[in-house]
């Protein structure tokens, strides 16, 4: 590592640190965790090379394993500690300690520094890339640090909290003045971790192209685009920013959407890959975001995006929309947000992707040849008519999936945060919260060894 990693700490473990607090009443108490590690070779932003460490297992030490613990202090034995380097190193894991302050700030004390020094020393030795620290005060305050020399500790200044409620540490700055009746609503603090988000969008057709313009009204910064398609004449119903020259141009979607950004100026870079959602091509730029949005429509792209978010920790939230014509006078109108977080059920359970459908159309892009050889076999499920689509409907959705990343930020809608699922039927002017379970045997979501696993090969533990 060549320079501070930021980390990604899953809402299970923060709350399992926090658990510490009460446990100890008010004794300082202590924890191991392993962390995944996603190497960025290129940041889309920066084009710089970085470091995300991803929250992946949390042991409490044991009571018998104490030795002494007070409210200014906590020391135990260490054959758990040796234990937890020969995981690191066997599996390619980061070790981190873990320990409170009930009575004192979410600060390293002269102490720490020394008793962490030789454990660090001891890390390095092992061959282990790093040692992690972590402490959390009284308060719930948190901080953390990152030992890659045996002599000095490095401070990790930003942590993107993640689950059902979202938040950066380590934010700095003020909100942009354009944001002002925003503010008034959610106030500097919450207009500021909307900004510092990262954002990506995967696909750049109705809904990315309706969700986007959202960001930079928001006052997002940085935010990274996924799409391959070029511009036709049928998507000028409900493609935002998009012209008739376009379609005579052949315009790439990513270069209009770039487009209404460079004219808004408002300050967000947008960075465009052109590229499916799960390309090699796109791996580095999904690592580097802070929440993606999901607004293909396509199961291999939502099945990789499912996988995704359990490996990396990374927040995706799912727009689906479903049209339907049942006569002269009447239609069945469906919009769906889904939101992909530690603790919420994936789209597998909730039986929004065809695992089936996934591999053929993952198979269409990388094979074209094979695929259409199958399908003249009758051995793939083939397509259909273009589905109905309608501008309305498809911004609607839109804006169903940004409100609920906002609702994860700013709490407006409760403390809870986001929802799983929600579903808004506009022919019936309602809206529904399926009760969606997490399945004992999904091949998702199910193994707690792939919450947070981060880097790995095969890429996701998975071969299509």
């Amino acid at each position: 590592m060549t320079r501070a990693p930021d980390i990604i700490l899953l809402d299970p473990h923060e709350k399992s640190i926090r658990s510490l607090l009460s446990h100890g009443a008010g004794s300082e108490r202590s924890a191991y965790m392993l962390f995944g590690v996603a190497e960025i070779e290129k940041d889309p932003w920066t084009q710089a090379q970085r470091t995300r460490l991803v929250s992946h297992q949390f042991k409490a030490v044991d009571d018998d394993e104490l030795v002494s613990a007070s409210g200014r202090h906590v020391t135990w034995q260490t054959d758990g500690f040796m234990h937890l380097l020969t995981t690191a190193k066997t599996e390619g894991l980061v070790p981190a300690l873990v320990h409170t302050h009930p009575v004192g700030e979410a600060r390293f004390s002269e102490q720490d520094d020394r008793n962490e020094a030789e454990l660090a020393r001891t890390a390095l030795l092992k061959g282990v890339p790093g040692l992690i620290s972590v402490v959390m005060a009284g308060n719930g305050d948190l901080a953390a640090r990152i030992w890659t020399q045996k002599d000095r500790a490095v401070d990790i200044g930003r942590i993107l909290h993640s689950g059902p409620r979202l938040r950066i540490s380590g934010l700095q700055g003020a909100p942009e003045p354009f944001l002002d009746r925003q503010i008034r609503l959610f106030g500097e603090q919450a207009s500021l971790q909307i900004s510092g988000f990262r954002c990506g969008v995967a696909g750049g057709g109705a809904t990315g192209s309706a969700l986007l313009p959202m960001l930079l009204r928001l006052g997002v910064k940085e935010a990274v685009q996924f799409d391959r398609d070029i511009v036709d004449e049928t998507n000028l119903n409900r493609l935002h920013g998009a012209r008739r020259s376009d379609v005579e141009a052949e315009m790439p979607k990513t270069a209009i959407h770039s487009r209404t950004v460079s004219e808004a100026e408002l300050g967000m870079t947008l960075a465009t890959i052109e590229a499916w959602a799960g390309e090699p091509a796109t791996w580095d730029a999904l690592k580097a975001c802070d929440v993606i949005f999901c607004c293909t429509d396509d199961h291999a792209g939502r099945m990789f995006l499912n996988r995704f978010a359990r490996f990396y920790g990374i927040p995706v939230i799912d727009v689906g929309l479903a049209m339907q014509r049942r006569s002269d006078t009447a239609c069945d109108l469906f919009a769906r947000v889904s939101t992909l977080v530690p603790g919420h059920p994936c789209l597998l359970c909730g039986g929004y992707i065809d695992a089936r459908r996934a591999r053929e159309e993952a198979l269409k892009r990388a094979d074209p040849a094979g695929y259409e050889k199958l399908r003249a076999e009758a051995y793939v499920l083939g397509e259909g008519n273009p589905s109905p689509a309608v501008v309305t409907f498809t911004t609607e959705a839109s804006a169903m999936a940004v409100n609920e990343w906002l609702a994860g930020i700013a709490g407006f809608a409760g403390q809870g945060g986001m929802l799983p699922t929600r579903m808004r039927r506009f022919h019936a002017r309602d809206e529904r919260r399926p009760l969606v379970v997490s399945r004992g045997d999904c091949s998702c979501c199910a193994l707690p060894e792939t919450l947070g696993r981060a880097d790995m090969k095969p890429f996701l533990d998975s071969v299509i």
